[in-house]
């Protein structure tokens, strides 16, 4: 039997949080030395019997499910995340300088676009349909029981990575996005794996959390994949043509806006969105900036979740955004763009 084996270290910088971080539970920092966790192809064996115990991340689920799962830290070797991490934050203030600006302000609709599109196509294929390889939507499934929470920000390449191979497994997950400046959630990931990297994955139903893009993405294709491959160059292609997005949109959904409201929703906003579509791209940009948590609804070209975007908005059309903070439904990313910079700000609405 085929497996892959991940290696967890302790951190000696890791800092004990406290009894409870936005929902995160407190869990013994008492463990020793490096342990060695095996994934079978056919399931989550863990190889040794010590375990770090704590409950999902910002649950708004009533079951007691996310209570009882076990927390795996699992901390991958490799040093490319780190050094473009290192580049992001000397290129972060550059790009700051060549933005738009007041996120919230009127913008140049024809020229957002364009970018975002240009955008879209350096990616191509990435991140536009699932994989589903003559898979039926019941051999498929849809998701997990208990969904995956993500931690990132929408500027981040290596983010994008994970992003588009979720797209391609039409795996939903829950999303906290991390800006420069964040005030929630860049805490959050200190206090479970003991560094500011990202993206950082929780998996509440196999216990485990990672970093490192690469090893990200094929976790979920392993656990997630039902046989699956990541498709052609979304793994090499990123060092060449992940950066490119980010560099086109000027750095947005790259820093927390001081505008925002420091306190997020009671319960997490709604996407429909697929990674390389470009008006969903400027929506995840201003969650981003707001730093509001949501579920993020891949509905790439042949997801199984098509039929409840057409349910839900009488369309096919991404982005859609629900709010069950206020029952407010809206399609077209410049109306969301205005309900989010009205509902979670305290800019001044535009005029008119």
């Amino acid at each position: 039997m085929s497996s892959v084996t991940f290696t967890w270290r302790p951190s000696s910088c890791m800092p004990n949080p406290p009894s409870s971080v936005c929902g995160i539970s407190a869990f013994s920092s008492n463990y020793s030395s490096a342990s060695r966790v095996t994934f079978s192809r056919n399931g989550f064996f863990p190889s040794y019997k010590s375990m770090i115990y704590a409950k999902s991340v910002g649950s708004d689920r009533k079951s007691s499910t996310s209570e009882q799962t076990s927390q795996q830290i699992v901390e991958v070797s490799s040093s490319g995340d780190k050094s473009s991490t290192s580049f992001l934050s000397f290129l972060c203030p550059l790009l700051k300088l060549f933005s738009a600006g007041d996120p919230s302000q009127e913008r140049n609709d024809a020229f957002e676009v364009a970018l975002s599109s240009l955008s879209s196509l350096v990616r191509f294929p990435w991140g536009s349909k699932s994989l589903s390889n003559g898979l039926s939507i019941e051999q498929i499934g849809v998701d997990p029981p208990i969904p995956l929470q993500l931690f990132e920000f929408e500027a981040c390449p290596f983010c994008r990575r994970v992003r588009e191979a979720m797209t391609e497994l039409d795996l939903s997950a829950e999303v906290y996005p991390c800006p420069k400046g964040s005030v929630r959630h860049r805490q959050i990931v200190r206090n479970y794996g003991g560094r500011e990297q990202f993206p950082f994955l929780i998996d509440p139903n196999t216990g485990v959390s990672m970093y490192e893009s690469d090893e990200i993405v094929n976790y979920l294709f392993l656990q997630y994949g039902k046989g699956r491959r990541p498709s052609v160059g979304l793994l090499e292609s990123t060092v060449f043509t992940g950066w490119m997005p980010t560099i086109l949109r000027a750095g947005r959904g790259m820093t927390f806006w001081e505008k925002a409201t420091q306190e997020p929703p009671p319960k997490k906003l709604e996407l429909f969105s697929y990674e390389n579509n470009p008006y969903a791209r400027i929506v995840r940009e201003a969650l981003c900036e707001l730093e509001l948590p949501y579920l993020l609804l891949n509905v790439g070209e042949g997801s199984a979740r098509i039929k409840l975007l057409l349910e839900a908005s009488g369309s096919k059309e991404v982005p859609y955004l629900i709010d069950p903070n206020t029952g407010t439904k809206v399609g077209d990313y410049k109306n969301i763009l205005a309900y989010l910079f009205k509902a979670y700000s305290t800019a001044t609405p535009q005029p008119g």
